[in-house]
C-alpha cells in the first residue's frame, strides 16, 4: 500500500501540496491589516504585486494607498495616471461598488529628506541644511537612504491616515530594489548611526577642541585625520560637513527616535510582510535569508509570492517524448510543415523543462520553509500595461 502511494503522488507533488496556500483576499478583507510590506530582491515583480495588491483590495471595498519606488512610467500608466510622483494620486476606471478607493505615489527620495528637514529643523537651520553640499549628497545618493525615506514616508502616510476618519485603512509598500534584502530592515537604524555616529562627530570636532591636555591631545588627534581628510576630498568638503554637523545638531536625536517609531510599525500585528520572489535559484535563496531574517525578528510575515511561473497547457506531451518524436520527424525528410512541427515540439519541450525546474526549485524553498504560506503567480502571456491586466495578475495573486 505505501508503495502505491509513492509511486502516485511523487515527492515533488507531495512537497507542492504540503505547502500552506497564502490567502491574499482573507489578508484584504481583515480589517485589522493596515500596512503591508512587498519586499524582495530586484527585478522580482514587487511592484506589480504592490500595484496588484491594491487594486483588489480597493475593489474589495478597502480605502488604499500604493507606495512605490519604480520609477518606470510603465506603472503610472496601468494605472491610467500621466505620472507618479511624491503626492498620493488618485486612480480612477476601477469599480468602486464595494466602496473602496485607490491613490498611488512614487517615493521621491530627495523630496522626502527635505520634507523632513523642513519639519524637525527651524526655519534658519532648514535653509542652511538644505543649501549644504554634503547634505545634497547624502540626501541623494548615501547608502540606505532610499530605504529610510521609504520609511519616513510610510510613517507620514499612516499618521495621515490614523489622523482623518475617512483616510487610508491600507497602506501598500513597494522596498526598495537591492543586493540584500536585509538593508531594508537595517536601513533606519545605518543612517540614524551614519548622521550621529563617531565620525561625523569627528569631522566637526576641531573647533571644539582645546583646553585641557587632554582635550588637545585630543585635538592633535582630530588635526590630524582632517589634515589627512583634506588631503584626500579637500579642505572645501570638511568645511561642508562640518556646517552641516553644525546645522542639523538638533535633529540627529529626531533620526533615531523615528527609525525607532518605524521598526515598532514594521513589527506589530496590523503589519504583514509579503515576500516576493521570481522561480529563479538567486531570488529564492534571497527570499530564504530575508523569511529567515522576518521571523528571527519576530515580524509579522504572511507568506512568499513566486511571481512569473512557467505555464504548460499540454503537460501530458513531456520534454523527452517531444524531442524524440521532432528528431522522428525531422530524420524523415518529410515536407516544410513537418519541418515546422519539429519545431513547435522542441519549443515546447524547452518551456516545459524550464517549468518543471521553476517548479523544483519553489518547492525546494517549501521544503525548507514548511511552515510558510505561499502563492504562485502564473507569467502573463503580455505585459502589464492597464487596469484589466493588474486585475489579471491579483486575480492569480488570490490563487485557484
Amino acid at each position: 500500500m505505501t508503495q502505491t502511494k509513492e509511486t502516485a503522488h511523487p515527492a515533488h507533488v507531495r512537497a507542492a501540496q504540503a505547502a500552506p496556500h497564502l490567502d491574499i483576499d482573507g489578508m484584504i478583507a481583515d480589517r485589522g491589516v493596515e500596512v503591508v510590506v512587498c519586499c524582495g530582491a530586484g527585478g522580482v515583480g514587487k511592484t506589480t504585486t504592490a500595484a496588484a495588491l491594491g487594486l483588489r483590495a480597493a475593489e474589495a471595498g478597502r480605502r488604499v494607498v500604493v507606495l512605490t519606488i519604480d520609477p518606470a512610467r510603465r506603472l503610472a500608466q496601468a494605472l491610467g495616471l500621466s505620472e507618479l510622483d511624491n503626492t498620493p494620486r488618485p486612480v480612477s476606471g476601477f469599480d468602486t461598488a464595494a466602496g473602496g478607493s485607490l491613490d498611488a505615489m512614487m517615493l521621491d527620495m530627495k523630496r522626502t529628506f527635505d520634507e523632513v528637514v523642513l519639519a524637525h529643523a527651524d526655519p534658519g537651520k532648514a535653509e542652511q541644511i538644505l543649501a549644504n553640499p554634503f547634505y545634497q549628497a547624502v540626501s541623494s545618493s548615501f547608502a540606505g537612504t532610499q530605504e529610510y525615506m521609504a520609511m519616513e514616508k510610510l510613517g507620514q502616510l499612516k499618521a495621515a491616515a490614523d489622523s482623518a476618519p475617512d483616510g487610508w485603512d491600507l497602506i501598500i509598500v513597494d522596498t526598495p530594489p537591492s543586493r540584500s534584502a536585509l538593508d531594508f530592515l537595517d536601513a533606519p537604524n545605518r543612517l540614524g548611526s551614519f548622521l550621529d555616529g563617531r565620525f561625523i562627530r569627528l569631522l566637526s570636532a576641531p573647533a571644539k577642541a582645546s583646553g585641557r591636555a587632554g582635550v588637545k591631545v585630543f585635538g592633535l588627534g582630530v588635526q590630524l585625520v582632517s589634515s589627512t581628510m583634506t588631503k584626500i576630498l579637500g579642505g572645501q568638503f570638511l568645511s561642508d560637513v562640518q556646517t552641516f554637523v553644525a546645522a542639523l545638531d538638533t535633529m540627529f536625536g529626531g533620526f533615531r527616535e523615528r527609525a525607532d517609531q518605524t521598526y515598532r510599525l514594521l513589527s506589530r500585528e496590523g503589519t504583514s510582510f509579503l515576500v516576493v520572489a521570481a522561480p529563479e535559484r538567486d531570488a529564492l535563496r534571497e527570499a530564504s535569508y530575508f523569511v529567515d531574517r522576518l521571523q528571527a525578528d519576530r515580524m509579522p510575515l504572511s507568506g512568499l509570492v513566486v511571481n512569473r511561473m512557467g505555464r504548460v497547457s499540454a503537460g501530458a506531451l513531456t520534454p523527452s517524448r517531444a524531442l524524440a518524436v521532432a528528431e522522428a520527424l525531422e530524420d524523415s525528410g518529410g515536407p516544410k510543415s513537418a519541418e515546422n512541427a519539429a519545431g513547435l515540439l522542441r519549443l515546447h519541450a524547452a518551456v516545459v523543462t524550464i517549468a518543471q525546474r521553476q517548479r523544483e526549485l519553489a518547492e525546494r524553498f517549501s521544503r525548507s520553509h514548511p511552515d510558510v504560506p505561499v502563492v504562485q503567480v502564473p507569467a502573463l502571456n503580455r505585459d502589464v500595461h492597464d487596469l484589466d491586466s493588474l486585475r489579471e495578475v491579483g486575480n492569480a495573486l488570490a490563487g485557484p
